[in-house]
């Protein structure tokens, strides 16, 4: 079944780009995916198709319809998660080190999906297609910590905008390199795809989305600093983009970190270790805290000695 989106122009989102506009309000749609659906004439603006170089006005009506989910092909499998609340609309996972969130290239089963859809059946929201039933926001293989996955589209679109809205909270922590300066601070700086290695992402300038990321330090070691961090946006890697932007990359991190990896950690030192949203259905506010996992822990003690 087909869904229609319809979104009101304002002062805010006019006079830019239809197909950019649309990327950045519909959760889950790329770029190239809305442009794809531009060129089969599933968007109009007033009534009118449009091309994905349109620029919209003020006022102006912008429907598109999204094509119904196709079915998934990807295995349940039996594969333990530990749930840390659940009810007819919502689960909350703790989601360990080393587990894929969602079916990719070469990660086609083990997964947090392939799991879900063991436990859950049928019952998880379709809104971001084929690859994602029910994943509302997703954090990297190599992080631990909390998850949030919806059950029907209600919930899903409800978390969503919450998160759109940036009253959803998110909190981590994470051992970064080097000693922070300033017990409190801000990263404020627009992330996009890097421009030559298209697997990574980067502070840039070109095609990117503001992303902001608060963080305090909790405590300073040899060569270390332990940091809490409250994500206003949710862009791809962005603590890690942000940390590694101010010379502070997360230890562990193959990816931004230094050349020399902590091999010792299996991946980044980094926990989702606080989630807190109002219930879509209910209107009840939950909050989940998650404990620093094992690696976390033997590494602060280590730095500690």
């Amino acid at each position: 079944m087909e869904n229609l989106y319809t979104l009101i122009i304002n002062e805010e989102n006019s006079n830019q780009r239809v197909d950019k506009i649309l990327a950045l309000q519909i959760e889950g749609m790329t770029r190239s995916a809305i442009q794809g659906l531009l060129e089969n004439g599933n968007v109009t603006i007033n009534g009118n198709k449009c091309s994905k170089n349109t620029k919209t006005s003020i006022g102006d009506v912008v429907e598109v319809i999204l094509p119904p989910v196709r079915a998934l092909d990807v295995e349940a499998q039996n594969i333990p998660i530990d749930i840390v609340y659940e009810d007819s609309d919502l689960l909350v996972v703790n989601k360990p080190k080393g587990m894929v969130v969602h079916p990719a290239a070469g990660n086609y089963d083990g997964t947090l999906v392939n799991a879900l859809m063991y436990h859950c059946g049928d019952s998880l929201s379709g809104i971001n297609g084929v690859l994602r039933p029910g994943i509302v926001h997703r954090i990297d293989k190599d992080t631990s910590g909390l998850l949030i996955v919806a059950k029907n589209d209600c919930a899903h679109q409800g978390l969503a905008e919450q998160i759109k809205e940036h009253s959803f909270l998110r909190e981590y922590e994470a051992v970064v390199y080097g000693k922070i300066k300033d017990d409190f601070g801000t990263v404020d700086a627009p992330i996009g795809r890097h421009h030559t290695d298209r697997k990574k992402m980067c502070v840039t300038t070109k095609n990117s989305r503001n992303a902001v990321t608060h963080y305090e330090v909790l405590g300073r070691y040899n060569g270390f600093t332990h940091l809490k961090l409250k994500l206003e946006t949710g862009r791809t890697h962005q603590i890690r983009v942000h940390m590694a932007h101010i010379g502070h990359p997360v230890a562990g991190d193959s990816v931004y970190g230094p050349k020399k990896v902590i091999t010792s950690l299996n991946g980044q030192c980094l926990h989702a270790r606080v989630i807190g949203f109002v219930h879509p259905v209910s209107g009840e506010y939950l909050n989940f805290k998650s404990d620093l996992p094992d690696y976390f822990v033997k590494f602060l003690d280590n730095l500690g000695r």
